[in-house]
């Protein structure tokens, strides 16, 4: 599987970030992939070239690169969670320096290079992300509605921005949800927002899971939350891509 590590100019400089893509060339459909708060890791990589598999040009920015290249901080191997409190007090500074206006900004820079790749094929991209990224895919999602045709959000707090977010919408979306982190009554009212806002979407609890779920190095990983966000995933790119 074909990779590169790339650098993608943004108004405040350059963002480093992890493509794959299928081998034998040719144009592929376009997928940005927003990472978990932990950032650019092995398992991020090992996931976009499991999706790259699948037919995709698979694109994972490092959205703290204003703070440094990935890895920002120094990770474990495995983020259990004795280490996961020490880890967070580094990257919640982060975190919060991330304004929903710098999402925007990086989000415009982020599309317009995934769509001029000379791998990417023309026509719509999608986008997905994992925890805090979740909310990063949506809120770009939102922000193209020209360019994105579909989502989807794991274990992601995308409830965040309320049903204003929501209403600008136009790709289709998938939400997984961790068990841990919602209740059926606030699914049942996020799912009333979506409605609401006129969303073609799934948006669903995954069983037995808690926030994290999808992130192999971490406590949080469930072998069968992951599967099923796979079986969700491919679908729904392969309905709303042009996969060749």
């Amino acid at each position: 599987m074909p990779t590169k590590t790339l650098q993608i100019p943004t108004p405040d400089g350059q963002a480093d970030a992890f493509a794959a893509f299928p081998d034998g060339g040719g144009r592929h459909p376009g997928v940005l992939m927003y990472a978990d708060g932990f950032g650019i890791r092995p398992v991020l990589r090992e996931m976009a070239r499991e999706l790259a598999g699948h037919g995709y040009y698979v694109l994972v920015p490092n959205f703290f690169y204003r703070h440094g290249p990935a890895p920002v901080i120094e990770l474990p191997e495995h983020i259990g969670e004795e280490v996961r409190p020490a880890v967070f007090a580094q990257l919640m500074p982060l975190i919060e320096a991330h304004t929903a206006e710098r999402v925007l900004s990086d989000a415009d820079a982020y599309v317009s290079f995934l769509t001029t790749q000379p791998e990417v094929g023309a026509g719509p991209v999608a986008v997905t992300g994992y925890c805090i990224g979740g909310l990063l895919a949506m809120r770009t999602a939102a922000a193209h509605p020209g360019q994105v045709a579909a989502v989807a959000a794991f274990h992601g707090p995308v409830g965040a921005d309320g049903p204003d977010l929501f209403s600008k919408l136009t790709a289709e979306v998938h939400l997984g949800h961790a068990e841990g982190d919602m209740t059926p009554e606030v699914l049942g009212e996020l799912n009333q927002a979506l409605d609401a806002a006129g969303v073609g979407y799934t948006s669903e609890i995954y069983p037995g899971t808690v926030h994290g779920f999808t992130m192999s190095d971490t406590d949080a990983f469930s072998v069968s939350g992951l599967q099923r966000h796979w079986d969700r995933l491919l679908p729904l790119l392969d309905r709303t891509l042009a996969n060749g």
